[in-house]
C-alpha cells in the first residue's frame, strides 16, 4: 500500500479551505492527475455522498467510486473507494494562525497484487513526487486566491 502526506499553510480562513476543497468541482483543478470527479446522483456533499473519479497517470487512466465516510463542517472529510482501485483519503483542516488554515491530507492507496500490480506500481511511483509538490502548491494557491476574492467581494 503507497501512502502521500501532504500539508499545506494556506492565508486563509478554516472555512474557506475548507469549503473549497469540500466543492466537488473543485478536484480537477487542484488535485494531480484527476481528470474527473462527478456525483453520483444528487448529494454532492456530506456523509453518504459518493463520486466517480478518474486519474491519469502517464498513460494510464485509474477509475474510482469513492464515497464520503467521515465528514464534520470546517474540520474533516475521508473517502473512501467502493469500487475501483483501493484508496481511502482524509482531509483535515485547523487554525494554524487567525488568518491561516493548516490543510493536511493522507491518501492511502493499493494498486493490487500479482503482476498488473506490480506493472502499475512502475507506472504510479515515479509521479507520487510531482503528484505530491503539485497538489499542495496549487490547493494552497487556489485556496488564497478564493479568500482573496472573498474578501474583496
Amino acid at each position: 500500500m503507497g501512502t502521500i502526506h501532504i500539508t499545506a499553510i494556506a492565508k486563509a480562513p478554516v472555512h474557506a479551505g475548507f469549503a473549497y476543497v469540500d466543492d466537488y468541482k473543485n478536484v480537477p483543478a487542484w488535485m494531480f492527475g484527476v481528470t474527473r470527479f462527478e456525483p453520483v446522483g444528487t448529494q454532492t456533499q456530506g456523509l453518504g455522498a459518493t463520486f466517480d473519479a478518474t486519474m491519469q497517470l502517464g498513460p494510464k487512466s485509474l477509475n474510482s467510486r469513492v464515497t464520503i465516510t467521515e465528514w464534520e463542517q470546517d474540520r474533516l472529510i475521508t473517502l473512501a473507494s467502493v469500487d475501483g482501485i483501493s484508496n481511502t483519503s482524509t482531509w483535515r483542516f485547523a487554525p494554524a494562525s487567525d488568518d491561516s488554515t493548516e490543510m493536511t491530507v493522507d491518501f492511502e492507496y493499493s494498486l493490487g497484487g500479482g503482476l498488473a500490480g506490480k506493472v502499475l506500481a512502475k507506472i504510479v511511483e515515479p509521479v507520487v513526487g510531482t503528484a505530491i509538490k503539485y497538489t499542495e502548491s496549487t490547493l494552497r494557491k487556489q485556496v488564497e486566491d478564493l479568500a482573496r476574492s472573498d474578501a474583496a467581494g
